[in-house]
This record gives structure tokens, sequence and C-alpha cells, in this order.
């Protein structure tokens, strides 16, 4: 069985509710997405600008659906102004054959044809008070525009945002809905990313996650992080890993950290836990994530984990 099939049946046989989240979802307790405008310093915590997420909408949804983006103006409450607000970020839609399944769309690189597929819908946003904590609907998608991927269980959309100029960062949030004014969920809908950008919360009680899916070929990952400017510690939970440390990066620089993979991990979600600094208070801490296998090739992550948030047994010994 390969690891989309495995999908499919974890997704059946879970016990966690089958509905869209928000991108980020509850389940990750992550704030907001980020992603600074092109013309800024990566020292603020974003490498490339650009964020490129997928959603799947379930082979049974037959009527139309609408992604909603949360403040998607930057110049806002929640945004970070770094002298002016001067950014623009644009916000593009993709269906149709090759979206998802062009690899380039699946790198963690920006390179090649990543804005591959159709493009649906596409609007850029500076500093605009109407948006400003407020909602805005891309819309309606007849789902059956999406790459159709029986893998997957259903049919892509691909949303990439993408900093057109500027220099300050865009927070926002995502919702897969049936409607263009309410966020009502998609039955069976998720998220999914291959390289996270993210706002860690302020809070140093609050721990997030995430959760990537460790496929059926990987004998070990890498995950690597961005930015970490000494916010605590990252751990890594599965099956077979119980807290597992992995190195933090400093300002403006990448780390890697290799760790192998037993035969009760593949075709399973694996937590990384982010927890903040008990000691002193890192404010507007932005940080990006990969995890890709031995091959190179970069692993998703699920907004709603597939098979369910992953527990440890004592039983599997790591080799």
């Amino acid at each position: 069985m390969n690891r989309y099939l495995y999908i499919i049946f974890f997704l059946l046989a879970s016990r966690i509710p089958l509905f869209s989240q928000p991108a980020p979802a509850a389940e990750e307790n992550i704030p907001y997405l980020i992603t600074f405008g092109g013309n800024a310093e990566t020292t603020w915590g974003d490498d490339d600008f650009c964020q490129i997420f997928f959603c799947v909408i379930p082979s049974s949804q037959t009527d139309p659906v609408y992604i909603r983006i949360f403040d998607p103006d930057t110049g806002g409450d929640l945004d970070e102004l770094k002298a002016g607000f001067n950014t623009v970020v644009n916000f593009s839609i993709y269906t149709g054959d090759g979206c998802w399944s062009d690899t380039s769309a699946q790198s963690i690189y920006l390179s090649g044809n990543f804005r591959s597929g159709y493009l649906a819908s596409s609007k850029s946003f500076g500093s605009d008070p109407k948006y400003n904590n407020k909602w805005y609907s891309f819309g309606p998608f007849n789902p059956f525009e999406g790459e159709n991927v029986d893998k997957l269980g259903g049919r892509v959309l691909k949303i990439i945002a993408q900093g057109i100029s500027g220099d300050d960062g865009n927070i926002y949030k995502y919702f897969l809905s049936t409607s263009p004014s309410e966020n009502i969920p998609v039955e069976g809908g998720n998220f999914f990313t291959y390289k996270y950008h993210f706002r860690l919360s302020d809070d140093q009680k609050h721990v997030c996650q995430i959760y990537p899916f460790v496929d059926e070929e990987a004998i070990s990952i890498e995950i690597s992080n961005f930015d970490w400017d000494n916010d605590g510690i990252i751990r890594i939970f599965s099956v077979a890993k119980n807290g597992y440390l992995c190195d933090v990066s400093g300002e403006d620089n990448w780390v890697v950290r290799k760790f192998p993979i037993v035969s009760e991990e593949k075709n399973s979600t694996i937590e990384i836990q982010f927890i903040k600094n008990q000691f002193e208070q890192i404010r507007n801490n932005n940080v990006v994530v990969a995890v890709r296998n031995q091959y190179g090739i970069a692993l998703p992550f699920y907004v709603i984990p597939i098979g369910g948030i992953p527990v440890y047994s004592p039983k599997i010994r790591m080799r």
C-alpha cells in the first residue's frame, strides 16, 4: 500500500472529526501564518517571502467552495510593522492539472514552475482598513476544477501568498468554507503545506505543534528550522520518539537535524512541538520549518494530523 492510500485509510479510520479547519488549525495552537513583503530582510523570520498551501476537497463535495483569508491586508492591528506600512502581498489560487502534481509546487525552494496549474483567482493587498481584521473570500470554486488526485482522496487547490513589495509582515490565516460570508467547514477537507511559515505566540506558556506525515519510503528525516531566535526548545514526538530534542537555529540561519525512522513510524504522523523560552520573553518570533526524507523529498504538514495526534508507545524501541 503506498503512502497516499495510507492517507485515505487513516482519514477514514481516525476518530478525529473529518471537518476542514482553519489554517493554522486549532490543534496546532499556532496563532497565524506570516508572509513578508518582497523587500524585507530575512532576519525578520521569512526566508523567501512566499508561502504555498494546498487544500484537499473530498470527492463527495459537489457544491462550490470558497477560500477565505482573515486580515489579508498589511497595515492593521495584527501585522508586523517595520517603519511605515508599505507592503503588498499577492494571494493567488490555482486549479487544474499540475497545480499539485508538478514537483516544483512541492519543493521547499522557489524554483521551476511552482505556480503550476491554472490561475483561477488573484488579488494583491496593501494597507487597506476595510480588510483589517476582516475576512475576504476567493471563489466560488467548482470542486471539479481542482486537480483530481485519487491518492489524496479528492481534488486539490493551491494557494500562494507572495510578498511583492515592501518590508513589513502580513499576518493572516485561511479557512475552506462552503459559504462566501461565513466559516462553514467542508466535511472531509484539509489543508497542507511543505514549508510552514508561522508566527509564534508571545505568551511564554504557549506551546504549539505541527504535524508532518512520514511516508513509507522514509528511513530517516531531516527537520529544518529557520530563525528560531533562542525562543526555547523544539521537541519531536511519535509512536517511537518521546520528546527528542531538535537543534534550533539562531537569527537568519537554517539548522538541520537528522532523525532515523523505524518501521512503526512509516505512514504515520510525527509531532514537532515548539516550547517557548521560559526565562526570557521573545516577542514577534516568526519561524520557518520544513521536513525532508533521505532523498531530499519534502514531506507534507497537514493541519488535521493524518491518523490523529501521535501517541508514544514505550514498547517500540529505536534501533
